[in-house]
């Protein structure tokens, strides 16, 4: 039986899963921003992006090759609210 105020290990699928969510939901707030605000400064530093990618990946084993890739990550101010509300969302179910 767990304890009354005692904190639920962190699983790393358990980041993983916040980490993805927030940063879909960041995209989603990405757009939403893009499409309702005026052109302002504060506009444009919401939305600026940084972006880091690799790829492709090729692995060739003679009997089967796979190329991925590239792989992208793109990642914004509101991407950083994103992950912190779908954390804190994700904390206010246990």
């Amino acid at each position: 039986m767990a304890e009354l105020g005692r904190r639920p290990e962190r699983s790393p699928r358990r980041i993983v899963l916040v980490i993805a969510g927030g940063f879909i939901l960041g995209a989603l707030l990405t757009e939403l921003m893009t499409l309702t605000i005026p052109e302002s400064a504060a506009r444009q530093f919401f939305i600026t992006t940084v972006a880091a990618s690799v790829g492709p990946l090729s692995v060739d084993l003679n009997v089967i090759a796979v190329t991925l890739g590239p792989i992208l990550l793109r990642a914004n101010f509101l991407s950083l609210v994103g992950i912190l509300l779908v954390a804190w969302f994700a904390r206010s179910l246990l």
